[in-house]
């Protein structure tokens, strides 16, 4: 039996001194009014509330951010991951730093230099994580929005709240979309019961439900699925950390694998269909995941089992030619090896490429479709 419902919500918008809306925010609602008790917040200020995920599987905390600097930084310590949520977490922490413009005692500057406060925010919000594309798509929105308000006469103060609904519509927005790309992939996987998933593209990465593991969550619900094998993903173990738990957490068979023993696991034939999710994927299908999906992708095709990546239409960045055109995030090489060794160079790429042509399908809200013909539904 699927629980879903023992699953944290993973990042939301309130205001300080709000009480939970429901039983399943008490513990999101306890840590925000902690928060922002210490903090000093004044009541009724926009607070971001996320599920810490550098401390699962063993702690279930919450971090809480009433300056939008704090959200950029959350982001950047991967606290928040996941293409569709840190596309959230960036459109609240423009929120934020327009609630900041427009406190009480701050100097509130003009409607053109508020524009350009609000615009100089969102570069630096998206620049925190550069593959991830619904990071810079989700503010890329949110500012949007603003200047539009500001464009029809609106004032300064009007932008906090337009910006607040904005992120908060986001959020139920990205689990409608969850749904239903759970939906159109339980169809795909046409009774495969035993998925292969890599790194964590479930309810953790988005605000609830997930992309790769909402197929996953779809086909349970039917009783279509068997076990998940959740690859590790060194160096920062997100498989293990956080697909392993959430599966666990909800209710459906899984068995944590290395890395390195896909192969071993695909050729005994213990694996149907490889489901992953996406940071971005370019016009022609190739497709931006965390590292080591590429590998997976080849040992797929090679053993004929079907991989498909499911994702959003918002993580199609129909600018993008082809991944030769994504750029890569490079992250610290204490992730791999802290403290270092002497004369020892360390490669630490968070993402890499899979072609098009070792993608069976991409699974998205409006359908599921051949790589090569995404880049024409985002057009």
């Amino acid at each position: 039996m699927l629980h879903l419902d023992a699953l944290p919500r993973t990042i939301a918008l309130t205001r300080a001194g709000e009480d939970a809306q429901s039983p399943s925010d008490a513990a999101a609602a306890s840590a925000a009014a902690a928060s922002v008790c210490d903090a000093a917040v004044p009541a009724g200020a926009p607070v971001v509330v996320m599920i810490d995920q550098t401390q699962l599987p063993y702690r279930e905390a919450y971090a809480c951010a009433a300056d939008w600097q704090q959200v950029v930084d959350a982001i950047r310590r991967l606290v928040v991951r996941g293409a569709p949520a840190i596309g959230i977490a960036g459109a609240a922490a423009l929120a934020l730093r327009a609630a900041e413009l427009c406190a009480p005692g701050a100097a509130l500057p003009d409607a053109a230099a508020y524009r350009a406060e609000l615009a100089s925010a969102a570069q630096a919000i998206a620049a925190a994580r550069p593959t991830a594309v619904n990071l810079a798509h989700e503010v890329g929105r949110a500012l949007a929005a603003a200047e539009a308000l500001l464009a029809q006469g609106g004032a300064p103060e009007e932008v906090p709240p337009a910006l607040f609904r904005f992120t908060e519509e986001l959020i139920a927005d990205d689990e409608r979309r969850c749904r239903r790309i759970g939906a159109v992939g339980a169809d795909a996987l046409e009774g495969r019961r035993r998925i292969l998933t890599h790194c964590n593209a479930g309810s953790l990465a988005c605000a609830f439900y997930g992309t790769a593991l909402g197929v996953v969550y779809a086909a349970a619900e039917r009783g279509g699925i068997e076990r998940v094998y959740a690859d590790e993903t060194r160096p920062v173990g997100q498989g293990a950390r956080l697909t392993a738990w959430e599966l666990a957490r909800a209710g459906v068979p899984v068995t944590l694998i290395c890395d390195d023993m896909a192969a071993s696991v695909m050729a005994q034939g213990l694996v149907d269909a490889v489901v992953v999710g996406a940071d971005r994927i370019a016009r022609n299908g190739d497709t931006a995941n965390k590292i080591g999906t590429l590998g997976v992708a080849v040992l797929a095709q090679h053993f004929n089992i079907p991989s498909s990546v499911a994702a959003p239409l918002s993580t199609v960045d129909a600018a993008c030619a082809s991944g030769a055109d994504i750029v890569i995030e490079q992250r610290s090489a204490a992730e791999v090896l802290d403290p270092g060794i002497a004369g020892v160079d360390i490669l630490n790429p968070a993402f890499d490429v899979t072609p098009a042509a070792l993608i069976s399908a991409i699974i998205t809200e409006a359908g599921a479709f051949a790589p090569a013909e995404v880049g024409s539904r985002c057009a």
